[in-house]
């Protein structure tokens, strides 16, 4: 029987009232996407999940403004959002994706369309990217126009709802303080509808990084409307476990900075 998959909250920081709203939140999240089986392989649970219409989610994002004016987007390496990175790579886009969990010393990896071992598609996968692209430091990514995430549940009123693990949250707050995001950069995911929650429902932190747009398969939701100010990202080192920090090599150097 295959092993069953780690919570990614198990590291997490932070007042434990507000952990176990949101660790119930992504259970009823988990459960509404089997019971609709809109979850693909391998599964629903602890995980940012690949849901059945994630490539025309990505082919609705394609067609709004904000994606044709973007040159250069930084991803996030799950599933859900392959279509995306692929999609981004066939428009001729260069794509920065994390290194999952963040755990090399160099955390992302360069896609250049112009330079692909495999087609976008494979290109655009954690195997495929390991061929063709290179993973670089933090010092050698350039400014982005559009910032792609993965979410258990996303709000209308922009709140996100990771994992649990805080790493898009980290890569948003190391990329900011860097000066390769601003607070006006487009932050957009790609979900099923049954991951979208109502105005409200998502409880969050001062360094949760709110959206812009939710796009699903059949809609796009403006949050901006309802999101508040978008401020610099910063790492939030109170929140920040040990054993987080001793599994992230990027943090161990930047503390060692303070």
């Amino acid at each position: 029987m295959p092993r069953p998959p780690k919570r990614h909250d198990h590291d997490a920081g932070g007042p434990a009232e507000l952990l176990a709203a949101k660790a119930a939140l992504r259970d009823q999240v988990w459960d509404a996407l089997i019971a609709a089986k809109a979850a693909r392989f391998p599964g629903a649970r602890h995980r940012i999940s690949n849901f059945i219409g994630a490539e025309a989610a990505a082919e609705r994002l394609r067609t709004l403004p904000e994606w044709t004016a973007a040159r250069t987007i930084k991803a996030n390496p799950d599933s859900a959002q392959l279509p995306v990175r692929q999609r981004a790579l066939q428009d001729g886009k260069t794509v920065f994706m994390a290194v999952p969990r963040l755990a090399e010393p160099e955390p992302f990896f360069l896609l250049d369309p112009e330079h692909l071992a495999d087609t976008p598609r494979r290109a655009a996968s954690i195997a495929g990217a390991t061929r063709s692209a290179r993973r670089v430091p933090v010092a050698e990514l350039h400014p982005v126009d559009l910032v792609v995430t993965g979410c258990v549940a996303a709000g209308e009123d922009g709140a996100r709802l990771g994992k649990g693990g805080g790493f898009a949250d980290l890569e948003y707050a190391v990329a900011s303080a860097a000066g390769l995001i601003a607070p006006h950069t487009l932050v957009v995911t790609t979900v099923h509808q049954t991951q979208v929650r109502p105005i409200g429902d998502i409880p969050t932190t001062s360094h949760d990084v709110p959206l812009d747009l939710i796009v699903t398969p059949d809609r796009v939701i403006d949050c901006r409307p309802h999101r508040p100010a978008r401020t610099p990202g910063h790492i939030h080192w109170p929140h920040l476990t040990e054993e987080k920090i001793a599994a992230i090599p990027l943090l161990q150097q930047l503390r060692k900075n303070l």
